[in-house]
């Protein structure tokens, strides 16, 4: 509102309204660097702090949803550089800043740097996702451009042992860190692109601060990365770091050993298929051998001849007599050594023995005895299996005077009223056959005279 008559009277709340307006209108977002001091977190989430310097102190507030985007913990101390909006607390009239964003100091600038440089980068169409390449699943050899005393260069090599240990690697050695580590870098990829000995190339080096990743963040070294013919797979620092090295490569890999598992992603993924692979076929195979050595035993079964099952029987029978035959024969042994183990003591005690060496006696006769029937009812079990098997004979049948009477077509005639006179017929006897013809017939049952 125009405020144009000095001798109008205004309240306080008005005052400080126009106050604050003039501030946020006069002066735009703005960086502003000082030291935190008086810093205190509110329970809504807010944080209410004071930038200072050697001769000047500003009250800040930290809105909750802008807090917690500041990727580090504000400390008292901390040297800042602050996105700041000037205004005034209408409440008490209090000047302060309202902070939109925070950087730590120092930061700021390589920060822009990083900025402009990406932006000119993307613009000229170097960051484009249909230029780049995807990586050979089956690289026939890796290369790898970092310092030859980084801990990053072992951590790569061990995972490329572990999961493609048959891939060649050849590493070119290069500073990255410092003012001539992009010259080497570059140089590094011309080396590689002119040698044409790896399939892929992984760029890596470990985490650290931005300054010392500043060497990634090299134009040349984003061009030289961008003109490499073979693919480049970028591992440079920690996962939440980002460099221009991250854009220009083909792919990037959130650190060093990641980068080396995406390298070699085909040859684990084939080896781990391939062992599946035999695993199953190994499964198959020894399945389909139990499933026909099954099929094998239950034809062998239906195949066996009844004389081989006699043959089994009798053996069996056999094995078992001779099984008998040797428990009794040492069981008899076993206590005839026990007998003569006690013989001694029962010399010190002049026992009786006379009872119970007819007892002795006796019991041997009657083991005798139990051998002998045992041995002759298995005997008799074995005669009744061979006289069944005689009954079953149909030669024994006929060699009792029987004949099988058979028609011209070899059907076997079992009843006289289906033959006429004239019919002709064949007789099996016990010994040979003949040929007969009916003469009369009947199906009256024959009568005793």
């Amino acid at each position: 509102m125009p405020f144009d008559m000095p001798n109008e009277v205004i309240p306080v709340s008005l005052l400080n309204r126009l106050a604050r307006e003039t501030l946020e209108q006069r002066f735009p977002l703005m960086w502003v660097s000082g030291e935190i001091s008086n810093l205190t977190r509110a329970a809504s989430g807010h944080v209410y702090f004071s930038l200072k310097d050697d001769q000047a102190l500003v009250r800040c507030v930290m809105f909750r949803q802008r807090a917690q985007l500041v990727p580090w913990r504000l400390e008292n101390g901390q040297q800042v550089e602050a996105h700041a909006l000037v205004s005034l607390y209408e409440a008490r009239g209090d000047f302060q800043l309202n902070i939109e964003g925070l950087r730590q100091a120092g930061l700021g600038r390589l920060f822009e740097a990083f900025l402009k440089l990406k932006a000119k980068l993307t613009a000229e169409g170097l960051f484009d996702d249909t230029a780049k390449r995807s990586p050979p699943r089956f690289p026939r050899a890796i290369g790898i451009i970092s310092s030859a005393q980084a801990a990053a260069l072992a951590d790569i090599l061990t995972a490329l042992r572990r999961r493609a240990p048959h891939v060649p690697v050849v590493i070119y050695p290069t500073l990255v860190q410092g003012e001539d580590a992009p010259a080497q870098i570059v140089k590094a990829l011309q080396t590689a692109a002119r040698r044409a000995e790896v399939d892929v190339l992984l760029l890596a080096r470990g985490g650290g601060s931005i300054e010392d990743l500043w060497a990634f963040n090299n134009e040349a070294v984003a061009r030289a990365i961008a003109a490499s013919p073979m693919a480049v797979i970028s591992g440079v620092g920690h996962e939440t770091d980002f460099t221009i090295a991250d854009f220009a490569a083909d792919l990037r890999a959130a650190t060093p050993t990641a980068a080396a598992e995406l390298a070699s992603a085909g040859w684990f993924a084939a080896r781990l298929e391939a062992q599946e692979l035999q695993r199953r076929l190994a499964e198959s195979l020894r399945r389909s051998l139990e499933e026909r050595m099954q099929r094998l035993d239950s034809l062998s079964r239906r195949l066996t001849h009844p004389a081989e099952r006699l043959a089994a029987h009798r053996q069996t029978l056999e094995e078992s007599r001779l099984r008998l035959a040797t428990a009794m024969g040492r069981q008899m042994h076993q206590r005839q050594s026990r007998l003569a183990a006690l013989a001694p003591h029962l010399a010190r005690c002049r026992p009786q023995i006379a009872p119970h060496r007819a007892r002795m006696d006796l019991l041997a006769q009657r083991l005798r005895h139990a051998f002998a029937n045992g041995l002759a009812g298995h005997r008799n079990a074995l005669a009744r299996i061979g006289a069944s098997l005689d009954a079953l004979n149909p030669d024994a049948t006929l060699a009792r005077g029987y004949a099988i009477v058979r028609d011209t077509s070899g059907r076997i005639v079992t009843d006289a009223g289906a033959l006429a006179p004239g019919d002709a017929l064949r007789l099996r006897l016990a010994k040979g056959e003949v040929g007969v013809q009916v003469t009369a017939a009947s199906n009256k049952p024959r009568t005793s005279s």
